[in-house]
């Protein structure tokens, strides 16, 4: 960098003209913003007074053989020195700040500083223990020796200040840098967190509105046809219509399950009824094979009772069995006569034989 001195040039002698006793000066560069002249005139390095309008014919410029652009303007510089980590491989980078401010433009020029640099990375160079400071540490414990770093050169520059003659040079800080392999794996971990974290933060508003959805559509149709004409993506004529298709399908669905019920009620009363007949039937076949007496319209209204029968339903509606216990009160068999005054005498009310009970 060219900072103090901007620029450098070699000045020929002026010769006068036979026209004119006045000499001037002509091939002195332009002087940029902040930056002062500084002649060389013999062995003597005189700057320009500071404020004053260029006088091409001025004695020092006219009997100078070089000159200097001095900027003395307050300038942050920065110097870079590598520093190892605890692997041969990576190192830190650290680079150092300081305020620089020329003081004496003069001797800036005599010495000839063209990069103020270089005695900045000596001064960083000769701190003997920096090193120490990061040898310890991994390339990811970046942050760790930052500390330790800047810990360091604020306790160098205080005991060794930074010197550069003709110039007001201090010590600012230090930034520690890794390398340029670390830091690209670096950012491709941290868009791939971010990637991750969006994707994860799309899927949660999506189970948001979601569960907002399920609660409108849990609340009933109604509800969400509501919110769509609010929201103006339904008609109020189309959701009118849907009502009232949705009720007439509701009162057909309605009307089906009571038909359904009742032939279901009809099927069912037709078998229970099928059923008390076969078992009246089985029990008094049954009670047929035996030859001991029994009064049959007692244990017909017995069953029936315990079935939520009824003996007599009514008239023309009665069962077989009912109409053949009703036509008899008794049992014809084998010792039938002995019961009922001897063969071919029966006494009324009793079954003769079980062709009577089911006719």
């Amino acid at each position: 960098m060219n900072y103090p001195v901007v620029a450098e040039h070699v000045l020929g002698a002026v010769q006068g003209n036979w026209w004119s006793r006045r000499r001037r000066r002509d091939d002195v560069p332009e002087l940029p913003p902040g930056a002062v002249y500084v002649f060389r005139v013999g062995g003597n390095y005189r700057q320009f007074p500071e404020g004053m309008v260029f006088d091409p014919s001025h004695a020092d410029v006219l009997d100078a053989s070089s000159v200097s652009l001095v900027d003395v303007r307050a300038r942050l510089v920065e110097v870079e020195r590598t520093v190892p980590s605890v692997s041969e491989a990576d190192n830190f980078t650290i680079r150092a700040s300081f305020t620089c401010q020329v003081t004496d433009p003069t001797v800036i020029a005599r010495q000839g500083i063209v990069d103020v640099t270089v005695p900045l990375r000596a001064y960083l160079a000769g701190d003997s223990e920096l090193p120490r400071s990061s040898a310890g540490y991994r390339v990811e414990e970046v942050n760790v020796v930052r500390r330790e770093v800047t810990r360091r050169l604020t306790a160098y520059s205080a005991i060794v200040a930074p010197r550069v003659a003709g110039m007001s040079v201090e010590f600012v800080g230090a930034e520690v840098q890794v390398s340029e392999d670390l830091r690209t794996w670096e950012q491709t971990l941290r868009d791939e967190r971010r990637s991750q974290e969006l994707i994860r933060g799309q899927r949660d508003f999506e189970t948001q509105d979601a569960q907002r959805i399920a609660e409108l559509l849990s609340q009933g149709s109604d509800y969400a046809d509501a919110f769509g004409i609010v929201r103006d993506r339904i008609d109020v004529a189309q959701a009118a219509a849907r009502i009232h298709q949705t009720a007439h399908e509701e009162s057909a669905r309605s009307e089906r399950a009571a038909d359904g019920d009742r032939a279901h009620a009809h099927a069912l009363e037709t078998a229970q009824a099928q059923m008390r007949r076969e078992v009246v039937l089985t029990l008094l076949r049954q009670m047929g094979s035996t030859d001991d007496f029994i009064d049959y319209h007692q244990v017909l209204d017995q069953v029936l009772r315990d079935m939520g029968g009824q003996l007599d339903p009514g008239p023309g509606r009665a069962d077989p069995a009912v109409r053949a216990v009703e036509s008899g009160r008794g049992r014809s068999g084998p010792n039938a006569s002995r019961r009922t005054g001897g063969p071919g005498h029966p006494q009324d009310g009793f079954i003769k034989d079980e062709d009577d009970l089911l006719d």
